[in-house]
């Protein structure tokens, strides 16, 4: 499978950028997670890298497969400037820079997701639990 390269300037510096679809297992049921990976310095620069959870809810019948939620670009932006404010630094050399459900889910979020550690740990907070609360806040 190839994956389609973007990219995307973020106050006037070019930023290369994919994000490929996973599936993140829940206690309820099974929800689309979106993994997001960006450059800002070439393939030798730190990665940045944030797993994402689908919010919808309720999940229709075989969420994994039919829930068409996908981070635009400027949900990219979003995450690329929050990033770069909590510590992402592109020109540094090798590595991967990490926004974590347990680090950044309280202060981050995007309309159509939530931050998750579930595609990294299995351990990781149940996915279904995270969404239905977003869910019945929006109520």
């Amino acid at each position: 499978m190839r994956t389609r390269l973007r990219r995307l300037r973020v106050d006037g510096r070019e930023f290369t950028w994919k994000a490929d679809i996973r599936h993140v297992p829940g206690s309820g049921d099974c929800h689309r997670g979106i993994r997001v990976r960006a450059w800002g310095a070439g393939k030798n620069g730190r990665a940045l890298e944030v797993d994402l959870l689908s919010a919808s809810w309720p999940a229709p019948w075989g969420a994994c497969a039919t829930d068409g939620v996908y981070p635009t670009p400027a949900d990219v932006r979003r995450i690329i400037l929050y990033a770069l404010e909590h510590g992402w630094d592109p020109d540094l050399r090798g590595g991967t820079f990490h926004l974590t459900e347990a680090e950044h889910a309280a202060a981050f979020r995007l309309p159509a997701f939530l931050i998750t550690d579930r595609l990294r740990d299995p351990d990781a907070p149940d996915p279904t639990r995270r969404v239905v609360e977003v869910w019945s806040r929006s109520l």
